[in-house]
């Protein structure tokens, strides 16, 4: 198991208690003693709970994070990503932002993206992904 940055669907996955991927989670704990996340999925899953005005959830991915590290989108983060998203655009694949910026992220400070979408995540060159959920 290498270390790790989590896709906010991996995240959600995990509140909801999905058994494989809580078990992964604990697997990296035990190895690593956090989970990295990204900026940017702070800010999906921040902006999804409180549209939801669910507060409980809210609460609870708060003290998650508190516990854990968040990496913030560095200038390089953004140049690797930006580079991804040109070679992308002139393969003529299109990936959001969001996505990108993740995988920029990732590739920078040399984690392992765990998400649900590898086939989404797969032409980014550079870039190792796992998938906790299977």
């Amino acid at each position: 198991m290498t270390e790790c940055l989590v896709d906010t669907d991996i995240l959600s996955f995990y509140f909801r208690g999905e058994p494989n991927v809580f078990r992964e989670f604990t697997e990296h704990l035990k190895e690593y003693d956090q989970i990295n996340v990204s900026i940017i999925t702070y800010f999906e899953i921040i902006g999804g709970l409180k549209f939801k005005n669910a507060q409980k959830q809210l609460n609870d991915f708060e003290e998650f994070v508190s516990n854990n590290t968040i990496i913030h989108l560095s200038e390089e983060s953004a140049r690797i990503s930006g580079g991804k998203y040109a070679e992308l655009r002139q393969s003529g694949i299109t990936i959001g932002t969001s996505d990108l910026l993740i995988a920029g992220i990732a590739i920078e400070n040399d984690l392992t993206l765990v998400t649900n979408n590898e086939k989404h995540y797969a032409p980014i060159n550079g870039l190792n992904i796992e998938n906790w959920r299977l």
